[in-house]
């Protein structure tokens, strides 16, 4: 496509105050935003392209005194703390901790329940084959009379109040709250893994654009390069092998670009996963992190050892074990309660078919399963306990290695910058070499790979910085 004209280009300023959203930037070619519309790629227009006699196409470029930026209603970059925002809301596995945390609820009240009275209607009717009679002796003749009818009803409302139970229930209800407590832990816990992972797919995203901005960069400058080639072979000052060489590691370029396109459409179809989006939603996100927080390792450690809720949640499963090892034991003291209601019997042979009644009933059962069955939860406890010792050292593992992550990485990033320069220069250098033949097509090459190399080490120090700052407020539970 060919550039447009200067009539065409006053034309074009005719027509701007007509165009809604219209950005316009001076002093820079003409540019388009890489945003999406309704989920496909949008390209602009006068991005064409022109092929030489080689067969490599040429990016035509219009230079104006001013560049216009056509609206496309690009969405607000997303952050990191939105995207958590969403997965709270969104993920499946959040939602599946905080139905735990309900049922958990749900078993608190029905502990708490068994304190107040409970209320037990029952009714029926009983049909006889015969009719129910006492047999006696009257002056020495047999005789019988009916007790009752041969088809009667029975109905009862019976009342229970326990009002002693050796702790049973007091147990039990400390043990309901012991679980709703860790499982509220388990909640964060859950939502902090999710954090995490959220945060790696985040990440995952804006190393794979920074990948392929490199490869398009990478592949742009091979194509100058052949471009410089194709022309000193035409005119006599280079063989045909470097021209046929500059082909090849053009189209080895362009390749590059295809799969770090591929990679980066992967990595936002995990980052919308995570989010209970559509695959193909477009994704921009905004390359902005937390800073790292301050501190030594053993001060870190001993922080993380107060706010990790994996550590609380072994607690209270813990006390939880042991309150019910505690109500089971209970159950085998005595268990008094108040039982009063009004039963009726359907009998037109008694003076009175319905009466009140109350009564003060104790039961004590003695059973030796129930001895194991407490036993078996004070193990259970005890095993949970080990756990508990063995992640508080695994959690100061997690907070040094991070540390250490942290303090790499910064060095990295110090080091890689500095080479960005002066890989760029090299580059540079060995082009103008090349095109006043004082150096080889090989020089040029290998100056490319070292750019790229630098470019590639300083972007991974960046985003392993970023991910080695989120792993360590993750292993301090406050991500």
């Amino acid at each position: 496509m060919r550039p447009i004209s200067i009539k065409q280009y006053s034309e074009l300023l005719a027509i701007l105050p007509a165009i809604p959203n219209l950005r316009i930037k001076k002093g820079a070619e003409c540019a388009w935003r890489g945003c999406r519309r309704q989920g496909a790629a949008a390209k602009p227009p006068w991005m064409g392209l022109r092929r030489s006699s080689t067969g490599i196409p040429r990016t035509q470029f219009l230079k104006l005194g001013f560049a216009v930026i056509l609206p496309v209603f690009c969405a607000q970059a997303e952050s990191l703390e939105e995207a958590f925002e969403q997965a709270l809301n969104q993920n499946h596995l959040i939602k599946s901790a905080k139905a735990d945390t309900e049922a958990s609820e749900q078993q608190l009240y029905s502990a708490q329940n068994q304190r107040l009275p409970s209320l037990n209607i029952k009714g029926g009717y009983t049909q006889l084959s015969e009719t129910p009679a006492a047999k006696t002796e009257i002056e020495g003749q047999a005789a019988q009379f009916p007790m009752s009818q041969a088809g009667s009803g029975q109905a009862e409302v019976i009342a229970s109040v326990p009002i002693f139970t050796s702790g049973r229930i007091s147990h039990g209800i400390d043990a309901a709250e012991a679980a709703l407590s860790a499982t509220q832990q388990n909640e964060v816990t859950t939502a902090l893994s999710i954090k995490l992972q959220i945060a790696e797919a985040f990440l995952a995203v804006l190393r794979s654009q920074s990948a392929l901005k490199l490869a398009e960069s990478h592949a742009e400058t091979l194509m100058a390069n052949a471009v410089d080639v194709e022309r000193l072979h035409n005119q006599g000052m280079v063989s045909k092998n470097d021209q046929l060489a500059a082909e090849v590691e053009y189209a080895n370029a362009r390749q590059l670009v295809v799969q770090n396109g591929n990679r980066l459409d992967i990595a936002k179809a995990q980052y919308n996963r995570l989010l209970n989006r559509p695959l193909d939603m477009p994704v921009e996100l905004e390359d902005r992190f937390p800073d790292a927080p301050d501190g030594a390792p053993e001060q870190l450690s001993a922080q993380a050892l107060t706010q990790r809720p994996e550590l609380s949640a072994l607690s209270k499963q813990i006390t939880a074990l042991q309150e019910q090892a505690q109500s089971v034991q209970a159950g085998l003291l005595p268990q008094v309660a108040v039982n009063g209601g009004y039963q009726y019997q359907e009998n037109r042979y008694m003076a009175f078919e319905g009466m009140w009644m109350v009564n003060v009933g104790m039961e004590w059962k003695l059973d030796g399963g129930t001895q194991h069955q407490s036993k078996s939860l004070k193990k259970q406890a005890l095993a949970l306990q080990e756990q508990r010792d063995d992640l508080a050292g695994m959690i100061g593992l997690e907070v040094r290695r991070a540390w250490l992550d942290i303090q790499e990485t910064e060095k990295r990033i110090e080091v890689s910058q500095q080479a960005i320069a002066q890989a760029d220069e090299n580059l540079r250098v060995n082009r103008e070499r090349y095109r006043q033949g004082l150096s080889t097509q090989t020089e040029v090459l290998k100056a490319e790979d070292l750019r790229m190399t630098t470019h590639d080490n300083f972007n991974n120090a960046r985003y392993d910085a970023a991910l080695a700052t989120l792993k360590l407020r993750r292993a301090l539970g406050i991500l």
